[in-house]
């Protein structure tokens, strides 16, 4: 017979700003639960510096002793993606572009896939996802995370619960909750350009990021290459760090 779930919680934990608050935010709110960070990776241009940022966050160990290490799982989607794609090559659209722009068809569905596949065996009920208020895709819904769930339960025959605690809630929202929680955002990294373990500040991820911080009116101890910069041509792209 099978042991029963813990009541241990995973969170999908790329080291941007909403998934360090989010796993702030679970270590606070589930004092008795191991908290485990993982990392899908997908074959994205991204990732690396990405991993890195993540592992230098939970070394910090700033909040919470009980965040386990990171655990990191692959399911490459570079057979789906082609090789000209955006995130392939690391040319995201830019500093002014909508989310829709950003669109990666799948997204959550092969993260929380992946990740459930290893709760399943890791006897862990529950994983917490961080989409805000206003995101667009049609697989960061409340259906989309019940559907998903009961489908995964079914599937593995094992409980997943699937929470998505901060979908009413603005970016600036999510500084303020990481602020009352200590989180060390100079350790966190939400840019599809970064370099070394800066943002690019010509990304809409930068965008989003820096337009927060002005309206809490805190500055953002994160490192940028340089400020932030508009656009008026939407197909114009952010040239490789290199050949600035």
């Amino acid at each position: 017979m099978s042991q029963p779930a813990s009541n241990d919680v995973a969170v999908l934990f790329s080291a941007g700003l909403d998934s360090a608050v989010l796993m702030a935010h679970a270590a606070s709110t589930s004092p008795h639960a191991h908290i485990q960070p993982i990392y899908v990776s997908a074959g994205l241009a991204w990732e690396a510096e990405e991993i890195a940022m993540a592992r230098r966050f939970l070394s910090a160990q700033r909040f919470s002793s009980r965040l386990g290490p990171l655990v990191t799982l692959t399911v490459d989607m570079r057979d789906v993606y082609p090789a000209t794609h955006w995130a392939i090559q690391g040319k995201p659209p830019a500093y002014d572009t909508p989310d829709e722009d950003v669109y990666l068809e799948g997204r959550n569905i092969v993260l929380l896939s992946k990740a459930s596949v290893f709760m399943a065996r890791a006897r862990i009920p529950r994983i917490l996802i961080g989409p805000l208020e206003g995101n667009p895709f049609p697989d960061a819904t409340p259906d989309f995370f019940g559907a998903m769930a009961r489908a995964l339960s079914i599937g593995l025959a094992a409980p997943i619960a699937i929470d998505a605690p901060f979908v009413s809630m603005s970016k600036a929202d999510v500084i303020r909750l990481g602020q009352s929680l200590a989180v060390p955002f100079e350790l966190t990294l939400s840019c599809m350009q970064p370099n070394q373990g800066r943002h690019c500040g010509r990304c809409s991820k930068c965008r989003e990021r820096i337009e927060a911080f002005k309206e809490v009116g805190m500055k953002d101890s994160a490192d940028y290459v340089q400020s932030g910069s508009r656009t008026t041509d939407p197909e114009s792209r952010i040239p490789d760090p290199g050949s600035r």
